[in-house]
């Protein structure tokens, strides 16, 4: 390879694999080098870049053509002298190091040790794109994974191989409710081994801090692996940071045949940084400025969920969003919609009435639920409980603004034992402590003391032996 202009053919004697030096940035723009003159890099490969100072950073390969190699760099541009910096093409895309040393250890959004600790040494190095999963090897998700909060257990069930994102808005607990989960989630009744990978992206020292604070003094770190890009940390590594984490639950799901929760948060960080590529590469911007391959993009990540044919392990996601300005039809929940299986939301009416954890079932939905509850799963009465507090606690929030209205003197007594039971559910359903795992029994349990208030004329989404069977208590007099 011959030196072209102040291209360095550093290298060149020894053949043509051998990586070379490039002193041919043509500009910088935001987080991208322009190099030009480069025949042969590829989408996706992996390049190191030397700054006139010595320092050492890494970048990848965004796009290629006629010469001109688009880098994404995993780190500031600010004051990049393109004279005097050289780019090297290393001929291979990115991977992380995997083995069962991943548990228990802390990353930032590049998969370096974050917690102080050694680099994961091993002879296994798995690209961070990952392989699509065949749709006929997919098996059909059907296993419960209890999270300890009642309304998701209960309402809006999370079942193995299961995606189901949590839509939150800025202010809201969506950090508290993740971390809850991270510490409590657990199979029911089995002896299968459990992880839990945990990605954040964007978050604040202080957020990090809380995250790892939790992790540490419950314990939930010795069977998590956690990855975390800060605020202060360059935007370009959000992008790379959910690949790292699905990838480390890819091996332990598969290699290691653990049932893999992986939580990523938050993925408006995550098309945030996409959205500020497309517009350094000067990409024609879809709604609200967002890239127009946002849709597909998503779903290369949220589709590296489920479980395989004749492999023991699963990956199961729950990814959280802020919706800007509450905005449910913003591209980033809307989309993630349509390639998700259900949501899940948080209320600010619930916040305000001091409800943790604020989940709003009523437009919540888990497409999948059906799939992982019942007789041998969850319990035989599951469904009829779910649906019938739905049923009366949408009913009781009717009542609510009616007699707003008309003043709860002029409800009939039915209607004003709808209006008990929904303040009964908001108050003793929903709340629950941060730090308070009930069991599903528990869960049903506490639902079933709430609709005993019933006569059994109302409770006409369950069946009349399951009434006999668990109702609590007798109706409530004169009713």
């Amino acid at each position: 390879m011959a030196a072209k202009g102040a291209k360095a053919a550093k290298g060149a004697a020894e053949g043509p694999e051998v990586p070379v030096d490039y002193r041919t940035v043509d500009r910088v723009s935001g987080p991208l080098l322009f190099v030009r003159e480069v025949d042969n890099a590829a989408y996706g490969e992996i390049v190191e870049i030397t700054l006139p100072s010595g320092e050492r950073r890494q970048g990848q390969v965004l796009d290629s053509r006629k010469g001109l190699a688009i880098v994404q760099v995993f780190g500031p541009t600010m004051g990049f002298n393109v004279e005097r910096t050289s780019v090297k093409f290393l001929g291979e895309v990115a991977t992380l190091a995997v083995s069962n040393e991943l548990l228990g250890r802390v990353f930032n959004g590049l998969g370096e040790p974050r917690d102080g600790g050694p680099k994961i040494v091993s002879s296994t190095r798995l690209e961070i794109v990952g392989n699509a999963m065949n749709p006929y090897s997919r098996e059909e998700p059907s296993e419960f994974i209890q999270t300890g909060i009642s309304t998701i257990d209960v309402n809006n069930t999370l079942v193995r191989g299961q995606k189901l994102p949590l839509f939150s808005g800025a202010g809201l607990p969506h950090n508290q409710v993740a971390a809850q989960i991270v510490r409590q989630a657990k199979l029911r009744n089995s002896s299968e081994g459990f992880a839990v990978v945990f990605a954040a992206m964007g978050i604040t020292s202080e957020e990090a801090n809380f995250f790892l604070k939790e992790f540490e003094t419950t314990g939930a770190l010795e069977r998590a692996v956690a990855f975390l890009n800060l605020s202060s940390d360059p935007s370009m590594e959000r992008v790379v940071t959910p690949r790292m984490a699905l990838t480390a639950a890819e091996y332990l799901a598969y290699e290691e045949d653990l049932h893999v929760l992986v939580v990523l948060t938050d993925m408006t960080s995550y098309c945030e940084a996409l959205r500020e590529v497309s517009a350094a590469r000067d990409e024609v911007p879809g709604r609200r400025g967002y890239p127009g391959y946002l849709y597909t993009d998503l779903a290369t990540i949220y589709e590296r969920a489920g479980k395989i044919h004749g492999r023991k392990g699963s990956i199961t996601q729950l990814p959280i969003l802020t919706m800007p300005a509450d905005d449910v039809t913003h591209p980033i929940p809307d989309l993630t919609g349509y390639i998700t299986e259900g949501q899940m939301y948080l209320s600010r009416d619930l916040q305000r009435k001091g409800i943790y954890p604020p989940i709003d079932v009523l437009p919540s939905l888990s497409r999948l639920m059906g799939q992982g509850i019942g007789k041998d799963r969850t319990r035989e009465d599951h469904r009829g409980v779910s649906d019938q507090l739905f049923a009366a606690y949408a009913t009781g929030k009717d009542q609510r603004a009616l007699s707003a209205i008309v003043g709860e003197e002029a409800l009939s007594a039915v209607d004003r034992l709808y209006l008990k039971v929904a303040d009964r559910y908001e108050r003793e359903f929903v709340t629950q402590r941060p730090d308070e795992d009930r069991t599903i029994d528990e869960s049903l349990k506490l639902a079933w003391e709430i609709l005993s208030d019933f006569p059994d004329s109302e409770l006409k989404r369950i069946r009349p032996e399951f009434i006999q069977q668990y109702r609590a208590h007798a109706p409530a007099a004169g009713v």
